[in-house]
């Protein structure tokens, strides 16, 4: 983890973004800053450098899809979808670390001139924007807040007043994915990224020594205690699953998958958002697997 040091560099529009043509012991980026999948045979795909011709599929989102927490490019989602659960076509790595869902849909238009034809678009999303609400009105302004917009509040609004919030942003820019994969002929779905209390009641107790030790100098447990329960997960991921039927959108809610195949012993995360690389492995296994991409 200490070589995913969250440095990002400012960029006009997106507000941040990773550099490019970074190489650390644990992740690469091309050009523009989008992380290196590995495929089979020593082949590599990326969103602005070399990939296979033809088309695609694209996995979008934020922090989780970029792999934080991943001992190599090898370990991420797009890497064990390509090389492992879904591997017809090269998959594209399309995350911004620390995004809301307006960042998201931005990121897509300004480098869709860069990808190739796409027959899957999988978004892996959702818990920026739910973190986010923790946020006072006049730092959400017509959008939704982002991070670092302004020192986090003492107080927070209740848990069913951040769900309806959050959920309402998320779905309105997923009517932009829909709009933009319709016109690509592309398959759409959205996957509520998996957030460690909303897997199990219980971490394991390696991931709790784990977070009682970022506790200590984050401020995760203090504003988002009320969040981080199994009920407010779930209520969360019916609003979204509503408005994706509205939608005609594919949904999974990443929670309950991950929660029914991991087994007990199974250490899915490095801290509540990122996961392991076993953890990534079995996001990608049952995407596959409920998304039909296998």
């Amino acid at each position: 983890m200490e070589h995913y040091t969250f440095v990002l560099e400012d960029q006009p529009y997106l507000g941040y973004f990773q550099y490019g043509n970074e190489k650390t012991p644990v992740y690469t980026t091309d050009r523009h800053g989008f992380r290196v999948t590995p495929g089979p045979g020593g082949l590599r795909a990326t969103v602005g450098d070399d990939r296979p011709d033809g088309p695609a599929r694209l996995l979008a989102g934020s922090s989780a899809v970029f792999g934080v927490g991943a001992t190599g490019d090898a370990a991420t989602i797009t890497a064990r979808l390509w090389t492992a659960h879904a591997p017809r076509l090269p998959w594209l790595n399309l995350s911004g670390q620390s995004h809301n869902s307006a960042q998201e849909l931005l990121l897509f238009t300004l480098f869709q001139h860069e990808l190739p034809p796409l027959e899957d678009i999988v978004l892996l999303s959702g818990v920026n924007n739910l973190v986010l609400s923790r946020l006072p009105e006049d730092k959400q302004g017509r959008h939704g807040a982002f991070f670092d917009c302004g020192p986090a509040p003492e107080a927070v609004p209740p848990p069913e007043q951040r769900v309806a919030h959050a959920s309402e942003l998320t779905i309105r820019h997923l009517a932009g994915w829909k709009t933009l994969a319709d016109g690509l002929g592309a398959r759409l779905a959205f996957v509520l990224q998996s957030l460690a209390p909303w897997v199990r009641e219980e971490p394991l107790p390696r991931e709790k020594l784990l977070f009682d030790e970022l506790d200590e100098v984050s401020n995760f447990r203090r504003f988002h205690n009320d969040i981080s329960t199994m009920a407010v997960g779930r209520a969360y991921a019916d609003r979204l699953a509503a408005g994706c039927a509205r939608l005609g959108v594919p949904f999974l809610d990443m929670n309950v998958a991950l929660g029914e195949a991991a087994a007990p012993e199974d250490w899915l995360f490095i801290d509540r958002v990122h996961g392991t690389d076993l953890g990534y492995d079995l996001v990608a296994r049952q995407l596959a697997h409920h998304l039909d991409l296998a």
